[in-house]
């Protein structure tokens, strides 16, 4: 029988970034879900913090020189990869000098959200998906972890959901109760309009004319997973709204275990 495949987006991973709770849980993962029998590979950010000469990052050439357009600019798209330490596994990083080459991550050194956000969020989204297509390895798995990666779900469902590369793919979105929606405005699901996706598609991701980022990838996700033991009340809601399958809060020690079996019933045949 071929593996399934897993492909796990995130915002964040140790030992790359140690922004929260999300990088010590997507470091846990990716590792245990391919001992249990799935092929996995991951996606994240190439952010300027990340050591190159340390973590063994090189350029794939042959996935890079793609453009990704963002508010009708042209932005190169460089894609780098290193092995996961003590994994055979690897972990892929989009990069982009504009965006991502800086000493902080989402904030300056005087705690300030960086102006560009916005456009980094886009560009980050829209780089995943066109990257898959360039690996030619259709992922049965697509999880997404962290508000960077909200508007996955809707690309999936929407712009690209006649790709014969991601015609199996069931898209898993984790809510977490992190968010940076309190930074951003409407202007955000103008930069997200795309070929494919009218501006009245995304207005699943305001609410009372706040955006509301997890709500918004909810909508069309595939499944669900709880992580947070307590989400807050709005994020709670819309999960308990959801008509897909929703796997309930685990501990840390008791996630990767639940998550293969919550990937095998989405992968049954």
């Amino acid at each position: 029988m071929t593996k399934k495949r897993v492909l796990i987006v995130t915002q964040e991973m140790n030992p790359y970034t140690e922004l929260g709770k999300i990088s010590e849980l997507v470091r846990s993962l990716p590792q245990k879900v391919q001992s249990g029998g799935m092929e996995v590979r991951v996606l994240m950010p190439r952010y300027g913090t990340i050591n190159e000469r340390r973590h063994r990052l090189h350029e794939v050439v042959r996935l890079s020189g793609m453009n990704i357009i963002v508010d009708d600019e042209d932005y190169p798209l460089i894609i780098k990869v290193a092995s996961l330490p003590g994994a055979r596994m690897q972990v892929y990083f989009l990069d982009n000098e504009e965006f991502f080459k800086r000493k902080f991550i989402f904030n300056d050194e005087e705690d300030a959200p960086f102006e560009d956000n916005q456009e980094r969020m886009v560009f980050f989204c829209k780089g995943v998906l066109e990257t898959v297509k360039k690996f030619g390895w259709a992922p049965d798995i697509i999880h997404c972890h962290g508000w960077l990666t909200a508007f996955i779900p809707t690309y999936l469902k929407t712009v690209y959901k006649n790709e014969p590369i991601f015609s199996n793919s069931k898209c898993v979105y984790t809510a977490y109760n992190d968010t940076y929606e309190k930074h951003f405005s409407k202007k955000l699901l103008d930069l997200a309009t795309i070929n494919g996706i009218e501006r009245e598609d995304l207005d699943i991701y305001q609410s009372r004319g706040k955006i509301r980022l997890h709500q918004g990838a909810l909508v069309h996700a595939d499944a669900v997973v709880k992580g947070d033991k307590s989400l807050n009340k709005s994020i709670g809601e819309a999960v308990d709204k959801v008509e897909v399958p929703v796997m309930e809060y685990a501990e840390d020690e008791e996630l990767p275990a639940e998550n293969i079996k919550f990937y095998k019933t989405l992968t049954e045949e």
